[in-house]
């Protein structure tokens, strides 16, 4: 761009509007347009101040994050907003709640905020990325230091839809309403186990669990140690813990762990589908949605060394086309669909005997 990109600061208190504000103000390539010091300020002032992008405290008085949240997309507000949460279990709830009324995405505040220097720092290197690649899409996303695949998916050998023993899932920004629109599209018998990793801290994937159960017909629930995997399941790697799938004595098993960050991430996708490629060889089927980063890059390299299947959600429908844009760019996915379709064709592609669901089920929920 040829200007900065311009931030209007939602925060009821004075230290972390501050914060928040010289945190924007570092970065070369931002601004702040203005603060609001509650959310009916917000809604007064952002038509006027015309930002880029907002942030948004959750605890407010009288209108608090979520209110006001409702009431800037009510009133037309279609710029990106990101939440600035706590860690603790309301604030995580509240955060899902968020990103289900079309908040982009959230950052969680830093503990320690008794030390403004590594508070600033903290919240710099979580916002100023994610403004960047809610603005500015693609543009924003780092060159990929990936090997050039010189191989195009056409000419890879994939398995028969029978084949498939397992579905793995990789997101991040965006993610949790990807997850809803795609999951909540897949039937009861649906055949084959699904294990995702969505990039969220502890405690918040416990909340999108129980959100993505009430959407779906399959239970939805957190990864546990030794969990044995069945068709008809979803499981979600618990924030701050890697997830893997194993094979013992002939069945598959989940494992989690503590091992150190992958792509800055805990959970990370390649460590989960570096373990379905392990486990299941090609009989898996890979999906990438929308996400900040290339997380789940390596790991789909290694899938379709295998022959597994892959499929990344497209630009138009990402929030931010940055991991399933590089497995695309890559020459990794055999297809790349608008999210509307993924879910439905994705239980069209597991279930080949039955009748295949109509184009108008894709503008249906799961109930």
């Amino acid at each position: 761009m040829d200007r900065k990109l311009r931030v209007l600061v939602v925060d009821d208190s004075v230290v972390m509007r501050r914060l928040v504000s010289d945190a924007i103000a570092s970065d070369p390539e931002l601004e702040v347009a203005g603060c609001a010091a509650s959310g009916e300020i917000a809604l007064s002032s952002w038509r006027r101040l015309c930002p880029d992008l907002i942030t948004l405290d959750l605890e407010m008085p009288v209108m608090d994050g979520l209110a006001t949240l409702k009431a800037l997309r009510a009133a037309g507000c279609e710029v990106p907003i990101i939440v600035l949460s706590a860690l603790t279990d309301r604030a995580a709830q509240v955060t899902v709640e968020c990103l289900a009324s079309r908040a982009c995405d959230y950052v969680v505040k830093p503990g320690d905020a008794g030390d403004p220097c590594v508070a600033h720092e903290r919240i710099r290197e979580a916002l100023a990325p994610r403004i960047k690649a809610l603005c500015l899409g693609t543009a924003a996303q780092p060159s990929s230091p990936a090997r050039a695949i010189t191989r195009s998916p056409a000419t890879r050998h994939w398995h028969s839809a029978d084949s498939i023993a397992v579905v793995a899932i990789g997101c991040s920004t965006g993610g949790p309403n990807a997850l809803a629109a795609v999951l909540s599209k897949l039937p009861e018998d649906f055949p084959a186990p699904v294990v995702v990793v969505q990039h969220m801290p502890p405690t918040f994937t416990r909340f999108l669990a129980q959100r993505l159960t009430t959407l779906c017909r399959l239970p939805v629930g957190e990864g546990r140690e030794g969990q044995l995997l069945a068709a008809g399941q979803i499981w979600i790697a618990p924030g701050g813990s890697h997830m893997c799938v194993t094979q013992q004595a002939g069945a598959a098993k989940l494992q989690l762990s503590q091992a150190p960050p992958e792509n800055s991430c805990r959970p990370s996708v390649d460590v989960l589908f570096r373990s379905v490629a392990a486990a299941f060889a090609g009989h898996a089927l890979a999906i990438v949605l929308s996400g900040m980063g290339q997380d789940g890059l390596r790991g789909c390299e290694l899938l379709a060394e295998q022959g597994a299947e892959i499929w990344v959600q497209d630009e138009a429908t990402s929030v931010v086309w940055g991991m399933p844009g590089f497995v695309a760019r890559n020459g990794l996915a055999q297809a790349v669909l608008p999210l509307p379709e993924i879910g439905v064709r994705l239980a069209n592609r597991l279930l080949p005997s039955r009748r295949e669901l109509r184009p108008e089920a894709l503008a249906q929920g799961a109930r």
